[in-house]
């Protein structure tokens, strides 16, 4: 037992004299202290008198903050009992450098040098202190000897730091800062050697933010690159011909003071004053999808046309203008026009209504062979047998058989708009089944008060009709629409009803140049004689030049073939392989004008030219003929 207890004993003092090493290592200026400094600070320690230390908790360790304003307290009540003042506060000083004067810096030197020997005053006490207590078991004591311990290392620290603050002259305030956080157990400041910041942002940041700036770049290219490739996409399947303009731009060509149309005109270009004309036609060549078939009446059908990748159209046009369809039937190319029949204001379709003639090639090729989801190729808008609206406020459409087509365009396109005027519909057919658009005509009469349509059979035996019979005549007309002299008309249908309803319009006071006409089938009119040759005799040489026929020269082809005088220049064309875009053939739509550069030539019709076009020696192909040599621009 005795063996066992001087074991013990000496286990003891070792570890006392480990923590008293590892705290005078900790503690660099405890060692620079004399024994008669030591002695000077604790009189009477041979007594045990007991040290007057703040009450210490088994918490106490862990909330220095919560007990400093106690323990320091109970500190200056002990340091009083060894006969010394109470310490005086080094932060607010400390704070005051560098702006001290010369007197208070050798204040605070002092004061810094007496917190260092209080602390080591209180370092060597609670050391003592520490091994009794430890050597006795007295736990209590150990507490209280390790709290005594931890406040002199703070003394002596923080009057080490004074020092170093006065030694220096500069960072004053960071080492108050720093001792005042540790001693109030507070999360430490920055370490201010870290890398400088720009604008507060670490190089992370930026390059972070430089990162995503070329991510967003990229994806911006991608989609605009993306965007160029379906728009080629789609002018390859559509022609390859841009969309139409803007409503605003096409108001703006027509001079249009009314609100604007919904639907747009056809492609638009600049001209030197600023103001805009419309384009020459037929400059739109794509595929159509046929959407929807109708079969309007027995020999009647129509044809919904939309864009093939859906959507808008990829043209827009006016009411009253024509597509030009291009097919092989036979492995031939040939081409047709056909009039719009629906609204402009619908964006998503177009409709074309064709009538099945006799050994007709395309139309027979429409009928007969083309089902819904086909494409066909079509090219325009063209054609200027046009009404929106704005040239007055009172229109009267006549129409003879499928003419009805532009008109019904104009008609559908002035309700779909609510056009305040008056519309005047005067329409004949040979019998009533073969009226086209029948039901559509009686339900925009009763919804629109200020339509009126007039329609006349020529043969309703058999029938059970009731309206009038006959043909359009001017008796008809004049108790049909009032004040008749003041109208705007629009004709279309056959020859011969429209050569009739002109001479009706004049009888009854309607100025020429308020007629409009649209001829389907042969031209309006007769063709003008060409020039006789002079009826003298003729020696051998003039009878050799008579017989030598006169030339046509294709400038832009570089080709020229005899030009016969009963031909025009587009059959010539059409003979040696010039292509010169052509529609209806009967100088109607203005397809095929072509520039004249030298020589004459006549014109038996000439509804297809713009006003100005003769002055800029523009002429019809498919009308020119001459007796002498021509050049044209083709």
């Amino acid at each position: 037992m005795r063996n066992r207890y001087h074991r013990r004993s000496v286990f003891s003092r070792l570890r006392v004299a480990v923590v008293c090493l590892g705290l005078a290592v900790a503690t660099p200026g405890y060692s620079q202290v004399s024994p008669s400094e030591h002695e000077a600070h604790h009189p009477g320690q041979g007594q045990t008198a007991p040290v007057a230390s703040p009450p210490a908790s088994p918490g106490a360790a862990g909330n220095m903050g919560q007990g400093m304003g106690e323990m320091m307290k109970g500190m200056g009540e002990m340091m009083k009992g060894m006969g010394m003042s109470p310490r005086k506060e080094l932060y607010p000083s400390l704070m005051e450098l560098p702006e001290l004067p010369p007197e208070r810096r050798v204040e605070m030197e002092t004061l810094a040098h007496e917190r260092m020997l209080t602390g080591t005053a209180l370092l060597s006490s609670g050391l003592d202190q520490l091994a009794q207590a430890t050597a006795q078991k007295d736990y209590s004591a150990m507490q209280k000897a390790t709290a005594q311990v931890r406040f002199g290392l703070a003394q002596f620290e923080s009057g080490l730091a004074a020092h170093r603050a006065l030694a220096d002259g500069k960072g004053a305030r960071d080492v108050a800062l720093q001792w005042f956080q540790r001693t109030m157990s507070l999360a430490p400041a920055a370490d201010d050697e870290s890398p400088r910041e720009i604008f507060g942002l670490s190089w992370f940041h930026y390059m972070t933010m430089v990162l995503l700036t070329a991510f967003a770049i990229t994806m911006i290219w991608m989609y605009f690159h993306k965007m160029r490739r379906a728009t080629q996409l789609l002018q390859s399947l559509t022609g390859g011909i841009p969309l139409a303009p803007t409503t605003a731009t096409v108001a703006a060509a027509l001079g249009q003071t009314s609100p604007p149309v919904s639907g747009l005109a056809s492609p638009l270009v600049p001209v030197a004053d600023g103001a805009f004309v419309p384009a020459q036609p037929g400059k739109w060549l794509g595929k159509l999808r046929v959407g929807r078939i109708f079969q309007e009446t027995p020999d009647v059908k129509t044809f919904r046309l939309m864009n093939p990748l859906g959507g808008v159209l990829p043209f827009a046009y006016l009411p009253g203008q024509f597509l030009t369809v291009t097919v092989t039937p036979d492995g031939k190319l040939v081409k047709r026009g056909y009039t719009i029949a629906s609204s402009p204001t619908q964006h998503d379709y177009v409709e074309i209504t064709v009538k099945h003639e006799e050994g007709g090639v395309v139309s027979g090729f429409l009928h007969a062979r083309v089902q819904e989801g086909d494409l066909l190729e079509f090219s325009g808008p063209s054609g200027s047998f046009i009404f929106t609206g704005r040239e007055c406020r009172c229109i009267l459409l006549i129409g003879g058989g499928v003419g009805i087509t532009p008109l019904m365009s104009v008609l559908r396109y002035l309700t779909d708009r609510a056009w305040p005027g008056d519309i005047f519909l005067m329409y004949g057919c040979k019998s009533p089944r073969d009226i086209i658009f029948r039901e559509e005509l009686d339900y925009l009469q009763r919804r629109h008060p200020n339509l009126r349509v007039v329609i006349v059979v020529s043969h309703a035996e058999g029938t059970d009709w009731k309206g009038p019979t006959g043909f359009i005549t001017k008796e008809l007309i004049s108790q049909s629409v009032p004040d008749i002299a003041s109208r705007y008309v629009h004709i279309c249908g056959p020859v011969p009803m429209m050569e009739a309803a002109k001479k009706i319009l004049a009888e009854l006071g309607v100025p020429k140049e308020r007629v409009k006409t649209e001829a389907f089938g042969l031209a309006m009119g007769k063709p003008e004689p060409t020039m006789p040759l002079a009826e003298l005799p003729l020696g051998k040489e003039e009878k050799a030049a008579q017989i030598a026929l006169p030339v046509v020269t294709f400038s832009l082809s570089n080709k020229s073939a005899p030009f016969a005088p009963d031909k025009v220049i587009l059959d010539v064309a059409d003979e040696i392989g010039v292509e010169i875009d052509n529609s209806c053939r009967v100088g109607t739509c203005g397809t095929c004008r072509v520039k004249l550069l030298a020589g004459q030539v006549t014109m038996a019709v000439e509804n297809g030219l713009e006003p100005g076009d003769k002055e800029q020696g523009i002429i019809l192909a498919c009308q020119a003929k001459s007796t002498g040599n021509v050049t044209v621009e083709a």
